[in-house]
């Protein structure tokens, strides 16, 4: 590589490079990259910026300068988001979780090559400038970039011979006159430049390790005679990802939507859910914002419960012509379950039965009864600080989900039950990620997702309450519970169960399960949906 002369132009485009591809990076993947391309791509982009930009300045100040500038760019660019994981760093359980996900994986494929470019352009460009130098001393001509002391020396390289008491003015001044001019400096080699060198080489280590791990494709096992993939289907100007798996092409289809905002159950779909695929085509969707559909977010203000039923007929049309059925099942869990009913009310013809499990029914209500139900169990088993923290906070909704915290961390131990013989025990959202349909950039935005995806979208449903908004259906419906659900919402269930009026409805409560019923007792679970396929299906089916 050409030396480049350190003008002013040169630290112009040593500074531009950095801030450019910062508003890029801010504008396409505000949120950092979600596919292996993406992450790549941003992996080398990052470095050859880095690298010009120290090429550029022949300085080692462009190390640190150069990510710095390249953030700013980020910051500003994607102001108009929202979300734990693009908001000022919050000190919390989720606000670290939100910071290593996003900001820190973020940095990773993006501040790290940035550094190390940096630093070997820098490298690069003083080594080719010393040469030079050395050569134009030797022919006896004036070196471009005098070597003397003062204004204008360009600056010392590693293995440089500094100026020193027996040698003030560098090289060709000692003893020996004119003819020690023309006699290449004597190198040293300091501590301090090996351990530069030494640490940058780790950095370069790393880089190349992340890049090689963040490149490795996810996969699905194929299914002889059946179908097996890992796919996208467009809503709009959204990609979203879709699993799809079946031991029967032609079996009917059953389609799964999630809980949270922005979560994905793949993983679960997977571990727990496998035996479905002999009778179904199971499409498990990952909702916008989620590890397979993570560029689909952008930008918040369009993320609203009418966003997500669009999503989700999107996807059921998609199916319906793939598939070629009139009809689909639909299954819903959780907060998913309101963008289910939604979309069975408003599109009953494209349904042909839906299995809500977890139905939520008010959020604000049921999470009054949670939060009542929390402060009793923090105060009967002495945890004072909590009580006191939940009392200061009063009654939700709240604003964010930082202030939702402390309900939604300690559900598990407030309603914690009995799992002896469960599928999925309490560590199941850590044990569900362990599956080859997943990349590991995915792995880390199943929980990121989920924060920004509930921060933005359950604030908005607070006052949706299905006993007032849905009471009829036209397909049958079939509701799932664990006995150990939180009471609050079983009481909201079964209030709207009893006003609802459907073709065909039944409500089913799981021993032994929770929430999760659905993955915590699979087997009785699919023999439910067994039996719903034979009361609902066509003729010979």
């Amino acid at each position: 590589m050409p030396s480049f002369p350190r003008t002013r132009l040169a630290v112009v485009l040593a500074v531009l490079g950095p801030v450019v591809w910062g508003l890029v990076v801010g504008w396409w993947t505000p949120r950092g990259p979600g596919g292996n391309l993406d992450a790549v791509g941003s992996v080398l982009v990052s470095l050859a910026v880095g690298l010009l930009a120290g090429w550029l300045s022949r300085s080692r100040w462009s190390m640190p300068v150069a990510p710095v500038l390249f953030a700013l760019a980020v910051e500003l660019a994607r102001m108009r988001l929202r979300g734990p994981s693009v908001d000022a760093p919050h000190l919390s359980g989720f606000g670290v979780g939100a910071l290593i996900l996003g900001r820190g994986l973020h940095g990773l494929l993006t501040l790290l090559p940035l550094l190390v470019g940096a630093a070997y352009g820098a490298g690069i460009a003083r080594r080719t400038a010393t040469r030079r130098d050395r050569r134009e001393s030797d022919e006896g001509r004036p070196s471009a970039t005098p070597a003397s002391a003062g204004e204008g020396r360009s600056p010392a390289t590693p293995g440089d011979r500094p100026a020193s008491a027996e040698d003030p003015a560098g090289p060709g001044t000692g003893v020996g006159g004119a003819s020690d001019a023309r006699r290449p400096a004597r190198r040293r080699h300091p501590l301090w430049i090996w351990l530069g060198r030494g640490a940058v080489g780790l950095l370069a280590a790393l880089l190349l390790l992340v890049t090689v791990a963040v490149a490795l494709p996810a996969r699905t096992a194929p299914i002889a005679g059946g179908v097996a993939e890992l796919t996208t289907v467009r809503s709009g100007d959204r990609e979203l990802g879709l699993m799809l798996r079946g031991a029967d092409a032609n079996a009917p289809v059953l389609l799964f939507l999630p809980g949270a905002p922005g979560s994905s159950e793949i993983g679960a779909v997977r571990r727990h859910l496998a035996d479905l695929e002999r009778h179904f085509v199971v499409a498990t969707l990952d909702r916008r914002g989620a590890a397979k559909s993570w560029a689909a977010f952008a930008p918040s203000s369009t993320f609203t419960l009418d966003s997500e039923v669009a999503d989700a007929v999107a996807v059921v049309d998609h199916l319906r012509g793939r598939f070629r059925q009139e009809k689909v099942y639909l299954m819903a869990h959780s907060g998913g379950s309101l963008v289910g009913v939604t979309a069975v009310q408003r599109h009953p013809e494209r349904f042909r039965a839906y299995v809500g499990v977890g139905q939520a029914i008010d959020l604000r209500e049921a999470d009054r009864s949670q939060y009542a139900d929390t402060v009793a169990w923090a105060r009967r088993t002495g945890r004072s600080e909590l009580a006191r923290q939940l009392t200061d906070l009063g009654p939700p909704p709240y604003a964010d989900l930082y202030t939702y915290e402390p309900l939604l961390a300690n559900e598990t131990g407030a309603f914690d039950h009995e799992r002896t013989g469960a599928s999925e025990g309490r560590d199941g959202a850590v044990t569900n990620l362990g599956v080859p349909e997943y990349t590991l950039l995915e792995k880390a935005h199943v929980l990121g997702g989920t924060l920004d995806g509930w921060d933005v979208l359950y604030p908005q449903l607070q006052d949706l309450d299905l006993r007032r908004e849905i009471r009829r259906l036209q397909v049958p419906v079939y509701l799932v519970d664990g006995v150990h659900e939180v009471p609050g919402r079983l009481v909201l269930l079964r209030q709207w169960y009893a006003q609802l009026e459907a073709p065909r409805k039944e409500h089913v409560v799981l021993d032994g399960a929770g929430h999760r019923s659905l993955f915590q007792r699979p087997g009785p679970f699919i023999d439910l949906l067994l039996r719903v396929r034979a009361e609902t299906g066509p003729p010979g089916v």
